[in-house]
């Protein structure tokens, strides 16, 4: 097995955590490889200066015109906005031309409206940040746009979701190259969770909704996050705020943007997700542990917050520790 050769085309953004972080996948991989079995990656940019902040600047050795040779992993990181992928099209024709060459092609973030422009993604599906999701789709119809997954395969051409959701991206082709084994060792070297799957959301319960602006509600919420399986009623939750449940339910919706019901679903659906995905415990132990009362009530809140039952998501996403 001959070392695989990655281009990593490092666009300008002021952003740059897929790059460094990709970086130090490959690297973490190396250490535990055989050289001729590992990755030699390339940083090329059609730019000298990538990002300036002051006192440090980073920049590329050399432009995307030279490389030369066969290409296993192409790789194009983020840009700031989406407009800017069109600012260059000598790269996008450079990209046209090579990619079919290249047996897989990457498109970190908002990397993927620079793949979209040379039209590797036409009639395919795809990922981006959450905040580009519309603009992908709007700019490029063809393009079946995945809002939710932190990253999408189709084929040969992959895509992610915004920033840190890049990494989970690099070290599942870590994992598909040379094995979960390898992938789980560069995961611990990183402290790194190994791996979110890629149909996993972009966003937690946490993250997917505001929190309140009054403490105690920030407090409740945390805690919901923490007790999955208590009784999270209305009267219940209202009581652990010192509020009356019809005062309650108007604040909460008013400061949080949905009601206590929806918010604690979300909350229970992410709880038995995790389970699903790292355990192998039953789905009735899962259901009951995360407060859904029966297997039949977490079905329902699967299938409307996710579009598949929690068997099918199993099945797509269970992954198990390496003893």
């Amino acid at each position: 097995m001959a070392a695989r050769r990655v281009v990593m085309v490092a666009m300008p953004c002021r952003e740059i955590v897929e790059i460094g972080g990709a970086l130090d996948i490959f690297y973490a991989a190396n250490v535990r490889l055989p050289q001729d079995q590992g990755y030699v990656v390339e940083v090329v940019s059609p730019v000298t200066t990538v990002c300036a902040w002051g006192g440090l600047r980073l920049a590329a050795d050399r432009s995307y015109r030279s490389v030369r040779g066969d290409i296993d992993t192409l790789i194009v990181t983020g840009i700031d906005e989406p407009d800017d992928a069109r600012r260059d099209p000598d790269l996008v024709r450079w990209l046209a031309r090579t990619a079919p060459r290249v047996r897989r092609v990457v498109g970190l973030c908002t990397g993927s409206f620079v793949l979209a422009e040379a039209g590797l993604l036409h009639g395919r599906n795809a990922t981006t940040h959450w905040m580009d999701c519309d603009e992908l789709a709007r700019r490029f119809p063809t393009i079946t746009v995945q809002p939710d997954p932190i990253y999408v395969r189709d084929g040969s051409l992959y895509t992610s979701a915004g920033s840190t959701a890049g990494l989970d991206l690099v070290l599942a082709l870590v994992e598909e190259d040379v094995g979960r084994r390898v992938a789980l060792q560069v995961a611990q070297r990183m402290v790194f969770f190994l791996r979110r799957p890629g149909g996993q959301a972009q966003f937690s319960a946490q993250l997917s909704t505001q929190m309140a602006e009054r403490e105690p509600l920030r407090e409740l919420q945390a805690w919901i996050c923490e007790h999955p399986g208590a009784d999270l009623s209305v009267d219940t939750l209202a009581r652990r705020v010192s509020m009356s449940p019809r005062n309650f339910f108007r604040v909460f919706v008013r400061e949080v943007g949905m009601t206590p019901g929806r918010f604690v679903e979300r909350v229970r659906v992410e709880a038995a997700r995790r389970l699903l995905e790292e355990t192998s415990r039953g789905i009735p132990d899962v259901a009951a542990t995360c407060g859904f009362g029966s297997p039949e009530t977490m079905r329902i809140a699967f299938r409307r917050a996710l579009g598949v039952n929690p068997k099918g998501y199993r099945s797509r996403f269970h992954t198990t520790a390496l003893a």
